[in-house]
């Protein structure tokens, strides 16, 4: 089925405007404010679009995060408060536990940093799963990974 890109401009537009001018804590309030404004929505299309607008669940509702710049010490250093441990699983599975709730702010950053020894992230509340091509990306990841959250005492 085709995508109706003006409807989905426009849907993603009122997301934009209810997350900036309200807490909202489940998808389904979203959907049902939504409806309120005559866009019609499912569920899966809101999942869809909060991944694509940058939008996370994080302890206070939902809200737009700032793609990440890798390079600024600010943003490292407050991912780091987040950052609890940093291990391996495997020639080419990496793990990251953080506190509860970080896991997605914190694979946001990654996978926004354009490093090549990436290949995917998924995450869940306080885990993320970080894999790589092999053991040499894996190794480089984790120095990279340290030194960016050297902060946290890993």
């Amino acid at each position: 089925m085709p995508v109706d890109t003006e409807s989905m401009e426009k849907r993603q537009k009122a997301i934009l405007a209810i997350v900036r001018g309200r807490r909202v804590a489940r998808q389904s309030e979203l959907v049902r404010l939504l409806k309120e404004c005559g866009i019609r929505v499912t569920q899966s299309s809101i999942s869809r679009d909060l991944r694509q607008l940058g939008i996370t669940k994080l302890e206070n509702g939902y809200q737009q995060l700032e793609q990440p710049d890798p390079g600024t010490d600010r943003d490292a250093a407050m991912l780091a408060e987040f950052v609890r441990d940093i291990r391996t699983a495997g020639g080419n599975l990496t793990v990251v536990k953080t506190v509860e709730g970080a896991a997605q702010r914190v694979a946001f950053y990654l996978d926004g940093s354009g490093w090549a020894e990436i290949v995917g992230t998924v995450s869940g509340d306080d885990t993320i799963f970080i894999a790589t091509r092999g053991g040499g990306d894996q190794r480089r990841l984790l120095a990279r990974l340290r030194a960016l959250f050297s902060a946290s005492g890993n």
